[in-house]
C-alpha cells in the first residue's frame, strides 16, 4: 500500500496535477492539506471517476484537510482536538491493512509566523493540544501514522540555511521540542529514518527562484509508531508535482507500508 501526503495549495487549483499524480504514482490514499475550500465545492466526481472516494473536513479559502483512498476507510473524526480557532486543520481514519488497524491522522499544523504574536501562540497551544491527544490515543491504538505538513524544520540538515530561519516559527528551537516531545512518546521520522545524513526538501517558496535554487524546507513529513516500523518498506520525495505548470508550493511525499 502507498500512503502519500501533499500539501496541495488549493485542491480546485490543482486539481489537473493532482490527478495526474495519482494516475501516474499509483497511490493508494492521498493525505491532503490547504485544500481551501468547503466541502459544498470540493471536486469529489473528479476524484471519484479516477477511482478514489473522498474525506473532507473542509473550509472556505483557507486550511482544510482531506483524505482521498481507493481503499476503505472507516471512522472519520474531524474533532481529535478541540482547537480554539475552529480552523480545519485535522481530519483521522482507521484503515485496516493486513488484519493491522492503523489510525492514520492528517494534519496542517498552523504555520505560526509572525513569532511574538497571537499566531505563534496559537501554533504553540495547538501542538500541546495535539500531543496530549496522542498520548491518550497511544493508550488504545499503538498502530498509528501521523502525516502532512507539520510546518516544523526538525533539524539543521532540514533547510538550505537555518541561519535565516533562527526566528522564524518554523524552526524555533521550542517548537522543534515540541517536535521531538511527540516523537519521544514513541514516533519515528520516518523520513530520517532511513535517510541519517540526507538533506532533501518537500517544500520550496514561490519567491526568489527558491525551486530552481533549491532553497528548500523539509516541513511535510510521516511520523510511525514504533509498532510500525517493520511494517514500513520506504519513504520518497516526489519532486516531480512541484516542477510542473502551475505547482503548489509542496511536494509529495510517499510511504511505501507491507
Amino acid at each position: 500500500m502507498i500512503l502519500a501526503s501533499w500539501n496541495v495549495n488549493s485542491v480546485r487549483a490543482r486539481i489537473s496535477n493532482i490527478l495526474d499524480y495519482l494516475k501516474k504514482s499509483k497511490i493508494d490514499i492521498l493525505m491532503m492539506q490547504e485544500i481551501k475550500t468547503e466541502e459544498k465545492n470540493f471536486p469529489f466526481e473528479d476524484f471519484k471517476k479516477a477511482g478514489y472516494e473522498s474525506y473532507v473536513f473542509g473550509q472556505k479559502s483557507y486550511n482544510g484537510v482531506a483524505f482521498v483512498s481507493k481503499k476503505k476507510i472507516e471512522l472519520i473524526d474531524t474533532g481529535f482536538i478541540k482547537d480554539e480557532k475552529k480552523q480545519s486543520r485535522i481530519i483521522t481514519a482507521d484503515i485496516v491493512n493486513k488484519s493491522v488497524k492503523i489510525k492514520f491522522i492528517n494534519i496542517y499544523v498552523p504555520n505560526g509566523n509572525p513569532i511574538n504574536t497571537d499566531k505563534y501562540l496559537y501554533k504553540q497551544k495547538w501542538l500541546d493540544s495535539f500531543i496530549q491527544e496522542i498520548k491518550k490515543l497511544l493508550t488504545k491504538n499503538k498502530n498509528i501514522i501521523i502525516g502532512g505538513d507539520f510546518n516544523i524544520i526538525p533539524e539543521k540538515i532540514d533547510v538550505y540555511d537555518y541561519k535565516k530561519y533562527e526566528n522564524d516559527a518554523l524552526f524555533k528551537l521550542e517548537i522543534r521540542k515540541k517536535y521531538q516531545g511527540l516523537i519521544n512518546l514513541g514516533f519515528h521520522d520516518i523520513y530520517r529514518y532511513f535517510n541519517k545524513d540526507k538533506s532533501e526538501y518537500t517544500f520550496w517558496d514561490y519567491m526568489a527562484g527558491s525551486w530552481q535554487k533549491n532553497s528548500g524546507l523539509r516541513i511535510d513529513h510521516f511520523l510511525v509508531s514504533n509498532n510500525l516500523l517493520d511494517k514500513i518498506k520506504g519513504i520518497n520525495i516526489n519532486k516531480k508535482p512541484r516542477a510542473k505548470v502551475k505547482p503548489s508550493d509542496h511536494t509529495p511525499i510517499e510511504l511505501e507500508i507491507i
